[in-house]
């Protein structure tokens, strides 16, 4: 579905992304950890194609992205749920979601829309008519999410989503992003929850200082007390 080779991307004058190196397949969910400022939400936004790449290529169904902007690998199916959520405040939920409304790509593919949404989440649904700036933090979280899967994507970008909620909020994400992967869709989670993370990703990266230092699947990290301790801190 994915595949990322030796991508190198600086960020004004810093060497921030060091030949990164990943892959994610069709129905999984890949999670990239590490601490702050060690190039995860940089990765992303390379990947998405808002951060110019130097070196290295991006691949999405074996398609060569790398030189696309981002609105041509949106069109691709590469969906984006960005850290901070930057939802629209001025628009209301409904118009945050249908902004982003597209059809699938794939034929056979489930088709994530409004009424999908609105049964999935009803906390959406009792607040269509309010305001971005009007929603609590965690409802902001959810309309950010379902605002990325109205675009169909095939596979779904996803930096910090569990940042600054409510462990409940935080549960019901997890719950999220199981059923995404029972639908197919490929994930690549940027966390710095670990056990949130853990939860729900079938393979794991650790990222440090833009490299690719270690990947197992979860329960390999979860058991290997010194990575983790070099790594996470933790």
């Amino acid at each position: 579905m994915l595949k990322v080779e030796g991508i190198h991307t600086y960020f004004g004058k810093s060497y921030v992304l060091q030949g990164v190196s990943l892959e994610v397949d069709e129905g999984k969910v890949v999670a990239v950890l590490g601490r702050n400022g060690v190039g995860k939400t940089t990765l992303i936004r390379s990947i998405m194609g808002l951060t110019a790449i130097s070196k290295g290529k991006v691949f999405l169904t074996e398609q060569d992205i790398t030189s696309l902007p981002a609105y041509a690998r949106a069109k691709k199916g590469v969906g984006l749920v960005p850290q901070g959520r930057q939802i629209f405040p001025s628009l209301t939920v409904i118009e945050n979601l249908l902004i982003n409304a597209r059809p699938a790509i794939k034929a056979g593919r489930p088709m994530w829309n409004v009424d999908w949404i609105f049964k999935r989440f009803p906390v959406l649904k009792y607040r269509v008519s309010n305001r971005g700036n009007q929603l609590s933090g965690g409802e902001q979280q959810m309309l950010a999410i379902c605002r990325a899967l109205l675009g169909n994507p095939i596979l779904l970008l996803m930096d910090e989503p569990s940042e600054g909620l409510a462990p409940l909020i935080v549960q019901d994400i997890a719950s999220m992003i199981k059923d995404f992967k029972a639908s197919g869709l490929a994930v690549l989670l940027v966390e710095q929850n670990f056990n949130f993370a853990m939860n729900v990703a079938d393979y794991v990266y650790l990222m440090n200082k833009g490299r690719m230092v270690y990947e197992s699947i979860p329960a390999e990290l979860a058991g290997n007390r010194d990575v983790r301790e070099k790594y996470l801190g933790i």
